[in-house]
């Protein structure tokens, strides 16, 4: 699956070429009728530049949603009906179904559809939709110059961007989001309406959502029904509003019709959606990092935390919806990492980008001029990994083992620092206490309902062990190491030990002490204790250690993009991929994965035939399905007695395009983005011309899974479909 930052990128080798391939590049909607029109319809595109995108009039940019902040979206989605009914992936509405799964109600398990409006949950998440942007590169830039390090033009820059963002905002209706592009040499400003109310309308069961779970994953063949339906709600003039019961849907400017035609090779493909980050500018010191330094420990955590978390889901049904969605987050870029070593080690990435960097510092050499601006580039680059080296392990353990999904009760109990400062000043008003205790409560009732004290000690144990014998005796925070000496080297007793001493472990126990709170209860909590000495520890040692070195790496990547464009001059670039809309543009491709492995450009419902394993936690499927496809029972939705389930196309897309739609020349739906292919896990680095696609649900089979299996042909009547 695509989220949290996945694949499909563009090698840089492709951009010292005169001429690019339409499949290879993410580009700015504004900048469409001058930089891509042309080559868009050599493609196949029949729309014009302004029903892409146009501020005045409807365009396809008014049907296209960001999930979550406008500054950060998780996801991608796109509008299919006038009253606001929206696609994304099934893995993007994933915590939603989750959080609102019980053992009576498993919405994982058996699927959830809404049959009125009134039965639409909401889903605790908001969608931004692009009203327009603009080029503010000159007023930005005027305030920086040459003399200034990193650091300096960031704040230079940060008083600009706050006042174009407040003078462009306009609160509970448009935020103005101002980012930088080509690493500091170019900002532009997104103006977005953000709609805070949105309803789950439907979800397929995860035998269909996720089928093929992580096996399946990032492969081709794929066979799963990637898609969930949420509703956007707006006041009664149709704006922006918080969840109220007298909200109705919103109509959209524009929906995507949704055409059922089918769809043949070589077929005009386009994304339209909101790509999280990529790296195509990477450095050939960067790889190496990735490769040899930071993937290694990352992977080794991932899949130690994955093998805890599948014990206690295998124990029983409750913990295997606590930990439901945590497992895929994890497990997602688990394999991930995987697929990017392989994929940058076997396609010689890094020797590619030396090749590049060696034609680049010919030419910043040539002249006087070009070697005083560009000549310590790649100095830069050598030295600032290599003083990132020393620190990476201890980073890593932050950031997997301690930050995010990793000891759970360190991790919620950092939220009480603040608690416990304020609690000591005998000053601090009783209603700023109140406030913020009932904010803890809240926090507290959210972390418990997806929390295992048995998986937690067990991670923790896991997680102290792996960090004692990473991390050398001199450089742990002290704390940590008193525990390992108190515990004699028993990292499972001592993980119990903190579990029985804290009051983390327990809401019972933390409701009892919120309605009575105290800073010494806190600040002598063992779990506090090292949550407290693991960060100090991050932020006295590992950022100071790491500061100039991301200095040094971020200075070289500006020079560098700066230089490449000037030796290219007559080329379209465009920027790495930073959460910002986006289109990308291709076909509808097959392709020969290696010697003798050729595979087609669609799946079809007999392939989930071929993979049904029943009681199989990745491959079983629903009775009723199975029996569907057995009689070929699929209405308008097949054709030839043929179902197809998902397709390829060279579209390049990247975690944050997870739920992007995929239009044809005509700007119809055909389907939902979801993924990218094993054999292209470079794709965030490098753009590989005959490897790399994207994987996507066919609108057919979404469309089949709503009407035929699930009878809600209700949303369907909703669409304009096109057949």
């Amino acid at each position: 699956m695509l989220r949290k930052g996945i694949l499909l990128c563009a090698t840089i080798a492709l951009m010292f070429q005169p001429n690019a391939k339409a499949d290879e590049g993410m580009w700015l909607p504004m900048l469409v009728k001058r930089l891509n029109y042309v080559d868009m319809q050599k493609a196949g595109l029949k729309l014009t530049p302004e029903e892409i995108y146009s501020v005045n009039n409807a365009s396809l940019k008014d049907a296209i949603v960001g999930l979550g902040s406008p500054a950060r979206n998780f996801c991608s989605g796109e509008i299919v009906s006038k009253q606001g009914l929206f696609i994304t992936n099934h893995h993007c509405g994933f915590g939603v179904i989750q959080d609102n799964s019980t053992t009576e109600h498993n919405y994982l398990k058996d699927g959830f559809w809404a049959m009125t409006k009134e039965e639409e949950i909401p889903a605790g998440f908001s969608i931004s939709i692009l009203h327009h942007m603009d080029d503010v590169t000159p007023m930005i830039l005027e305030a920086m110059n040459d003399t200034m390090n990193e650091i300096q033009r960031a704040q230079a820059a940060r008083p600009i961007m706050d006042s174009l963002s407040k003078a462009n905002s306009e609160e509970g209706r448009f935020k103005a989001v101002i980012k930088s592009f080509f690493a500091g040499n170019e900002y532009y400003m997104f103006v977005y309406e953000v709609f805070p109310d949105v309803r789950l309308v439907g979800a397929p069961p995860s035998s269909i959502g996720k089928f093929g779970g992580d096996t399946d994953n990032w492969m081709w063949p794929r066979h799963t029904g990637d898609f969930t339906m949420f509703r956007i709600y707006s006041n009664a003039e149709n704006k922006p509003a918080q969840y109220s019961a007298e909200n109705v849907p919103y109509t959209p400017k524009h929906h995507l019709p949704v055409n059922i035609k089918g769809t043949k090779k070589d077929d005009f493909s386009m994304i339209f959606g909101f790509p999280g980050g990529t790296d195509r500018y990477m450095s050939s010191f960067g790889v190496d990092h990735k490769v040899n330094v930071d993937y290694p420990d990352r992977i080794k955590l991932r899949r130690t935390k994955l093998d805890l978390y599948e014990e206690g889901m295998n124990s029983s049904e409750a913990i295997q919806i606590q930990y439901a969605s945590k497992h895929a987050g994890v497990s997602n870029y688990w394999k991930n990492f995987i697929g990017m070593t392989k994929a940058l080690n076997s396609l010689g990435v890094a020797d590619k980008k030396r090749s590049e960097e060696a034609d680049f510092e010919k030419w910043s050499t040539a002249n006087s001029d070009r070697k005083a601006k560009y000549g310590e580039v790649l100095s830069l680059y050598k030295n600032g990994f290599e003083a990132m080296k020393s620190s990476q392990t201890k980073y890593n353990f932050f950031v997997e083992g301690f930050a995010s999904q990793g000891v759970e009760m360190s991790a919620l109990a950092r939220n009480y620092g603040k608690f416990a400062a304020m609690l000591e000043k005998d000053d601090t008003d009783p209603k700023v206490i109140d406030e913020m205790t009932q904010k803890l409560k809240d926090q507290n009732a959210k972390h418990f309902k997806n929390y295992n004290k048995a998986v937690d000690i067990n991670v923790m144990a896991a997680i102290f062990e792996m960090y004692a014998e990473a991390i050398p005796e001199a450089d742990r925070p002290e704390y940590f190491q008193t525990l390992i000496k108190k515990s004699k080297g028993d990292y499972m007793k001592l993980a119990k030990w903190v579990a029985k001493k804290s009051m983390f472990d327990d809401e019972d126990k933390m409701e009892a002490f919120l309605n009575k709170a105290n800073a010494k209860s806190i600040l002598k909590d063992p779990a506090f204790k090292i949550s407290k000495a693991v960060w100090d520890d991050f932020y006295n040692t590992v950022v100071p250690a790491r500061q100039q070195a991301s200095m040094d790496i971020a200075k070289a990547e500006r020079l560098y993009i700066d230089a490449i464009r000037q030796m290219n001059p007559n080329k379209s670039y465009y920027p790495d991929a930073n959460s910002t809309l986006r289109l990308t543009y291709g076909n509808i491709l097959p392709y020969e994965a290696r010697d003798a492995v050729f595979y087609e450009y669609y799946t079809t419902a007999e392939g989930i035939l071929e993979k049904y394993t029943p009681g199989d936690l990745e491959f079983d499927a629903p009775s009723k399905l199975i029996k569907m496809i057995k009689d070929k029972d699929f209405g308008r939705y097949g054709k030839d007695g043929e179902l197809r389930v998902c397709f390829l196309s060279n579209n390049d897309i990247t975690g944050g395009n997870s739920g992007s739609g995929v239009v044809n020349a005509e700007g119809h739906l055909i389907g939902t983005a979801f993924d990218g292919n094993w054999e292209a896990m470079s794709g965030d680095v490098a753009f590989e011309q005959n490897l790399q696609r994207t994987i996507s649900v066919d609108i057919r089979y979404t469309l089949f899974i709503i009407d035929k299996f699930a009878g809600a042909g209700h949303l369907v009547k909703e669409m304009t479909v096109i057949e």
